[in-house]
């Protein structure tokens, strides 16, 4: 038996390594977005300041491990064998949470997960236990460290929305002191904002810092016996106020004779000490479960009693964490910090989320997200009439953003957000966890962190008329996220602790092995995702300013519409044809996913009109047209693809023989057509598109004919309404498509002759 509960422990080591990767790959958003998103420092810079935060963040984390072993449950209620069944039920589960929300891109918190996974997990078995004794499901509270669950609980869901208030009112603050030309404000307003800030971020480092180490509780005479911890807790207020003027200095001595860019080293410094919170914080959430493990395998071992009857009340006291493990953490965590492709995705989530300038949104808005926008407007426009106009004027100027010419490249190389707002990022972010340090809560840093840098964004004005309703979204999205994690994370321990506790050994095997399983198709599918997206023919935006340059650079993206086309419209008629509901599907995201692509082309011709010059007007008015036959085209393609997933997946009749027959037919002129189509485009031979042209009336008239055809047979032997619908429905459109791509063709052609006609002179009149 003995070996029994040895394996569990290699299996919760190696569970172990697992859930550092996924955590870190979750959590790095937390102390990367400030930094990437400003663009202060280089990446690789920003990844060695991180690396050396976490692996002192590591090193230092030993007391929080005390939260896996007794923050949530009473051990002395259970035994170790059902203590051994909670702790693999946790791990399974998280893991397993983690990777999922790292697939998806989307930051969740891995201090909620191991929260809820631990309660979940032990209000199980307290259930079976009770339910073995006869007892009564009430006595469920006294296994349960209800206080201290509740406490924690609660400090996390009031992070939520203190962080946001703090950061929206703090970045509001800092903008009317230094506006978005801060660099030409003078010195010494750039050396007290330094000031500040290296000062909250310094007492977060000391309470973050020291606390963690050996020394923070040991007594010295110089602090009138008071040990280290306890004197920078009640001694807060004036170490804060003496390292503001020593920070003050230094910054004002660092910007006038050194040249120094205050708010780069604010970043820079800032990056470190939450690299080192999330270590020192958020470590117990991947190690504290498989180290509390060996100690009580360690106490059990040593005990000589059976492990159905040896209570683990031992887990109560107080357990140092061995410095080697916390080191062998931190150099995991930081190899998977440099290596994790996931860890870039979250990042890029809640950077797009708190962008200045215009992006991609990623979410769609939805009616919770509008409604909170049109009550935020009407707020905004109540309160404006309480503001004395002769405030607003003054205001508005500390909040107007710099012009900068809206060249395509140039606003893509621009940072997400300017180093003021990434500064008071990382400052807030700062002393909020260090309160909560104070406090002794466990507090997600990510919900911190996201919902300061949500907050402020929202002070700063980046969500504006453009993007309030996508940011807002994405917002609820992810705190919908979250709440979901606590939901799924409480019911999935508990339910795979069930079946632990009936299944015993067989039930642990199976269970690894289905997480194995799981955790390799994820990454599979991720990495296949990703090298689809890579391969995948993009679209790309106009850059040209004269119509011959646009006709050129144009031709790759008809190219490449072109060769999709034919794909998705073929993968119909096939589809339609042996009834395969799979490739419909993906077809018909194929069709939403270019329609979406041409739709980001619309998006940018505001940039690319203002990006022309003088001369060259009459290229937007090409590009505009290209723009909207590309629209029309994709729009007749996402049609033809629903219908046909429609009808299959709700068990319609199939199409007939010569209704497939037919549909054939015409996919295989239209391809002929799409194929020379492209040729045309790659080789860049425009009077090649004449002669495709020359063709265009032959295709019609078939389609024309089956369309008279499908009539004949409606009136005689056609049974099926649904059938008829869809065939109609597809020919029709058909045409459409056919319509549009011969426009789209007629326009590069007319273009291309008259730029080879030279004009006929106009003769003097006599």
């Amino acid at each position: 038996m003995d070996n029994f509960y040895l394996l569990m422990i290699v299996a919760l080591a190696v569970l172990a390594i697992a859930d550092l990767v996924v955590g870190v790959s979750n959590d790095a958003v937390n102390f990367l977005n400030s930094a990437i998103g400003s663009k202060a420092i280089s990446f690789r810079t920003i990844m060695i300041v991180a690396s050396l935060g976490i692996g002192f963040g590591a090193i230092f984390s030993s007391g929080m491990m005390e939260v896996a072993r007794k923050g949530i449950f009473n051990p002395g209620e259970f035994y170790f064998d059902e203590i051994m069944f909670i702790f693999m039920a946790v791990m399974i589960t998280d893991i397993l949470l983690l990777d999922f929300f790292n697939t998806i891109g989307m930051p969740t918190s891995t201090t909620v997960s191991i929260v809820f996974e631990l309660l979940g997990a032990a209000v199980a078995m307290a259930l079976i236990k009770i339910g073995a004794d006869n007892g009564s499901f009430a006595d469920v509270v006294n296994y349960i460290n209800t206080t201290k669950a509740t406490e924690i609980i609660l400090g996390i869901l009031l992070s939520v929305v203190v962080a946001f208030s703090v950061g929206a009112l703090v970045q509001w603050a800092s903008r009317l002191l230094l506006s978005f030309n801060y660099e030409k404000k003078p010195k010494w307003v750039g050396a007290l904002f330094g000031g500040a800030a290296l000062a909250a971020i310094t007492y977060f480092i000391l309470m973050k810092g020291i606390k963690g180490t050996a020394i923070a509780n040991e007594s010295l005479d110089i602090l009138n016996g008071l040990t280290i911890k306890d004197f920078i807790e009640s001694h807060w207020m004036s170490i804060s106020a003496a390292s503001f003027v020593l920070w003050s200095a230094v910054s004002y001595a660092l910007v006038e004779y050194f040249k120094t860019n205050i708010y780069k080293l604010i970043i820079g410094v800032g990056t470190f000490a939450l690299a080192l919170a999330f270590a020192g914080n958020d470590l117990v959430n991947f190690i504290g479960v498989p180290i509390a493990a060996w100690q009580s395998y360690e106490a059990w071992l040593a005990s000589g009693v059976d492990a159905t009857e040896f209570s683990m009340g031992i887990l109560a006291s107080k357990v140092p964490t061995p410095n080697l493990m916390l080191f062998f953490a931190g150099v995991v965590m930081v190899v998977t910090l440099w290596f994790s492709n996931k860890a870039k995705g979250v990042v890029k989530t809640s950077i797009d989320l708190s962008s200045q300038s215009e992006t991609k949104e990623r979410f769609q808005p939805n009616f919770l997200s509008r409604g909170l926008v049109r009550s935020a407007i009407a707020i905004s426009k109540y309160t404006g009439t309480l503001v004395p106009n002769t405030w607003k004027a003054p205001i508005d100027k500390q909040f107007e953003k710099p012009v900068i010419a809206l060249s395509k490249d140039r606003v893509h190389e621009l940072p997400a957000f300017d180093m003021v707002r990434a500064a008071v990022n990382l400052m807030v972010a700062g002393i909020l966890i260090s309160i909560a340090t104070s406090y002794k809560l466990p507090l997600s840093t990510t919900y911190v962190t996201f919902m300061v840098a949500m907050g402020t964004s929202l002070a700063d004005r980046a969500w504006g008329a453009e993007s309030a309703v996508y940011r807002v979204a994405g917002v609820l999205n992810v705190i919908g996220g979250w709440f979901m994690t606590a939901i799924i994370a409480f019911v999935a321990s508990g339910v795979i602790l069930t079946l632990i506790s009936f299944g015993k050994g067989a039930a642990i095997a199976i269970l690894l092995f289905v997480a194995i399983l799981l955790l390799a198709r994820n990454y599979i599918n991720y990495n296949k995702k990703s090298k689809e997206i890579k391969e995948e023919d993009q679209l790309q935006r106009a850059e040209s300013s004269s119509i011959q340059g646009v006709i050129e650079e144009s031709a790759s993206n008809i190219s490449t519409v072109i060769k999709r086309a034919n794909k998705i419209y073929t993968n119909s008629i096939n589809g339609l044809a042996t009834q395969d509901l799979n490739l419909l599907k993906k077809n018909k995201k194929q069709g939403a996913k270019l329609a979406n692509e041409i739709d980001g082309l619309r998006d940018h011709i505001f940039y690319f009109i203002k990006n022309l010059d003088e001369a060259s007007v009459g290229a937007s008015n090409f590009y505009i047209n290209a723009l909207a036959h590309l629209t029309d085209i994709s729009q007749s393609l996402e049609y033809i693809g629903k219908v046909s997933h429609k009808h299959v997946d709700n068990n319609h009749k199939k199409l007939k023989y010569n209704q497939i027959k037919e549909l054939k037919e015409i996919d295989q002129k239209l391809e002929d057509i799409f194929n020379n189509t492209q040729a045309a485009f790659d080789a860049h031979s425009f009077e090649q598109i004449g002669v495709i042209l020359g063709g265009k009336q032959e295709l019609f008239d078939l389609v024309s004919q089956k369309i008279e055809k499908q009539i004949a047979r409606t009136r005689t032997e056609e049974s099926s309404p649904k059938n008829t619908t869809l065939y109609f429905s597809i020919l029709l459109e058909t045409k459409d498509l056919l319509t549009a791509t011969t426009n789209l063709l007629e326009q590069y052609f007319q273009e291309h002759d008259s730029s080879i006609t030279p004009a006929k002179p106009v003769l003097p009149e006599e």
